[in-house]
């Protein structure tokens, strides 16, 4: 069967909610959003930016759910509590981050090598959880060794997950190597939460091979494949909402003139805001054929005026490249 939910992958300082409202807004909203992670802190509460990712009136109309990075229960639970207050039905907890800085603390996937202390901490969890929220994970397989995953897989059979988001890659891998899909395959047959698949779809070919090698996986977590091209889900969809080449330049650009919109009303200085969207043209640069002139004008642009005006022009000249050749170079 095809895939019929997508998510969009937390990327830190990339799918911000004025990411998330620009998107939703040019190429139609996903099934589900996930915040860059949360961390509980003991001694204050949220940052301003973390807050400004959860509070409700940036996410009206969008199903986000908030990511949390820790392994420590207690911290945990009271910012579920949090986040249930502020209306959230749904929270997601980080076993995925490779971030040395992180593993080194024993979070992300740095907590997946101690087993024991996981289910430990998840006890604690669902014996605490507050009220009627949903608690999903996500995950790498291990870290050194594809073997280490059925020992995890058990861990998480015993608990009810609303879902179970794989990335199968070892926490050593970071984003290098092939996604081990022979594991993802074991889960499928194993796993007894649902399934959601994440890691290197980039394009409808990678995408079209992954539907005829998994068909029963209905549901996939895209990020860096929606940072290339952000209108790679409206592509998935098909039907009447696939668009010809004009069509698809004119929503590039005003996505674009949204995310300039968007963190210009933030108020932190036109600088700042050059820095976000320049940011994302490290993956966006190979939607497009022969552009790499026009992409190192966008990079040495030193205002918005003239960075729109070369987005502009650059949408003008070079021609959305094949689905084939995308997220090469």
């Amino acid at each position: 069967m095809p895939i019929s939910r997508i998510y969009l992958a937390p990327m830190e300082g990339v799918t911000t909610f004025i990411y998330r409202n620009a998107h939703a807004a040019v190429y139609g909203p996903l099934d589900k959003y996930f915040t860059p992670f949360l961390e509980p802190h003991e001694k204050r509460s949220m940052k301003t930016k973390e807050r400004n990712e959860v509070l409700s009136q940036h996410n009206e109309g969008l199903y986000v759910v908030p990511q949390i990075l820790t392994n420590h229960a207690e911290g945990f639970l009271e910012l579920t509590e949090t986040l249930q207050e502020m209306g959230y039905q749904e929270i997601n907890l980080n076993l995925g981050c490779p971030s040395k800085t992180v593993v080194t603390r024993g979070k992300g996937a740095g907590f997946l090598a101690s087993p024991e202390e996981l289910e430990g901490f998840l006890d604690m969890v669902f014996k605490d959880l507050p009220g009627k929220m949903k608690l999903s994970v996500k995950t790498r397989i291990g870290m050194e060794a594809d073997e280490e995953f059925e020992k995890l897989l058990a861990v998480y059979n015993r608990y009810p997950l609303y879902e179970l988001i794989i990335h199968p890659r070892l926490q050593a891998d970071y984003y290098k190597n092939t996604p081990r899909k022979e594991v993802f395959r074991c889960a499928l047959e194993k796993s007894k939460a649902p399934l959601c698949y994440n890691g290197d779809l980039f394009t409808e070919k990678q995408i079209a091979e992954f539907e005829k090698e998994f068909p029963q996986e209905e549901c996939v977590m895209l990020g860096r494949g929606i940072i290339l091209n952000p209108g790679l889900p409206v592509t998935m969809r098909g039907g009447d909402l696939k668009w010809d080449e004009k069509t698809c330049r004119e929503k590039f650009r005003e996505f674009q003139q949204r995310l300039v919109d968007g963190y210009r009303a933030l108020d932190i200085g036109d600088r700042n805001v050059l820095y976000k969207v320049k940011e994302l043209w490290f993956y966006q640069s190979h939607l497009f054929e022969h552009a790499e002139k026009y992409s190192k004008k966008i990079k040495k642009a030193q205002n918005l005026e003239t960075y729109l005006e070369c987005v502009r022009e650059l949408t003008d000249c070079c021609r959305i490249a094949p689905p084939g050749s995308l997220g090469k170079g």
